[in-house]
């Protein structure tokens, strides 16, 4: 069996704004095994970039600050270390591959150069070492005359070939971890599929460990082994991709999934939307968040918030409802 890359428990992340304490994400605990792709799904706005990016240590603070947890990777805590201590892991042992590759990459700097710096920095490779390693890795990604790109700026790219790029530099030191944020979401669906498959190709070649965030549920099937689906600053469902998508178990995971459209339909069917709006967080909420939007809502559900419970082999929800007979747990 596979060990344990990384173990978040009990993660906090809060936002002081001029409205009040934003509460961005509350008490998340998950694990990520060596080799596996995760799934973090949900709507902008329910903690998940928030998650990854406090696991990193790239919130600002301020306004940001992690109030409590820990996020345990090659046995050290995350959250503990300096400043110091994340930069020689970022990027090293844990990179990260953004949403938007034009304003990932510095505008003014060549491609070359933005992918040979780390390969200096945390392999202490020559330039002229670096420069081969870095062609290759545009070879890698499938950017053709590679060696001669190095030389081109940003600009002279497409959104596409740019996350190429952004991958390429992600993947320069070999690191354990790679966390991609919505990595084809400012891209056309043609350009995605080809993100998606040569991300697959990479996993499969580097045997790394991916946490893929996005709010599109149909990108998440074909990629990911197990999903955490998240909402306000919680986790309300996490299950392996199959069980997730035959036995959707939480009211806000089964609006996700209505909402998709379907190419195995036999008979027209009008697209499910979730009524209202996500909460904005100002106050942890003492309720389930999802239950001013919910069709299932019951009594309890406005007095209590539910924990993760265990409803089959690695399928856990957070729902005082049992949606499939209608009836309370």
């Amino acid at each position: 069996m596979p060990d344990t890359i990384l173990d978040v428990r009990g993660l906090e992340t809060t936002f002081k704004t001029p409205d009040g304490i934003v509460h961005a994400v509350n008490g998340v605990s998950f694990e990520l095994m060596e080799g596996e792709t995760l799934g973090v799904v949900g709507e902008s706005g329910c903690g998940k970039s928030v998650t990854m990016l406090s696991i990193l240590g790239l919130i600002p603070s301020p306004p940001g600050k992690i109030v409590s947890g820990s996020a345990m990777f090659d046995g050290r805590d995350l959250l503990k270390l300096s400043a110091e201590e994340l930069r020689h892991i970022r990027g090293a042992q844990i990179s990260m591959v953004f949403q938007d590759p034009m304003t990932s990459l510095n505008p003014v700097l060549t491609v070359g150069r933005q992918l040979t710096e780390p390969l200096m920095l945390h392999l202490a490779m020559t330039r002229k070492q670096a420069e081969e390693r870095a062609a290759e890795l545009l070879e890698m990604v499938n950017i053709p005359r590679a060696k001669e790109r190095l030389s081109d700026y940003p600009h002279q790219f497409s959104g596409g070939m740019r996350q190429r790029v952004m991958i390429a530099m992600a993947l320069s030191c070999s690191p354990q971890l790679l966390i991609a944020d919505e990595p084809t979401t400012a891209l056309d669906v043609t350009i995605q599929a080809q993100i998606t498959d040569l991300v697959k190709r990479l996993r499969e070649e580097l045997g790394m460990a991916i946490i893929w965030i996005t709010h599109d549920l149909g990108v998440v099937a074909g990629l990911a082994q197990r999903v955490i689906v998240m909402y306000g600053g919680y986790i309300i469902e996490e299950a392996r991709v199959n069980e997730l998508y035959a036995n959707p178990s939480h009211p806000y995971t089964i609006g996700l999934i209505g909402s998709l459209p379907r190419v195995d339909e036999t008979e027209h069917k009008r697209l499910f939307s979730i009524e209202g709006v996500p909460p904005l967080l100002l106050e942890k909420p003492v309720h389930c968040p999802f239950a001013p939007r919910c069709g299932w809502a019951i009594e309890r559900c406005w007095n209590e918030n539910p924990t993760l419970e265990s409803i089959g082999p690695e399928h856990r929800v957070a729902c005082w409802v049992d949606v499939k007979k209608g009836t309370p747990r």
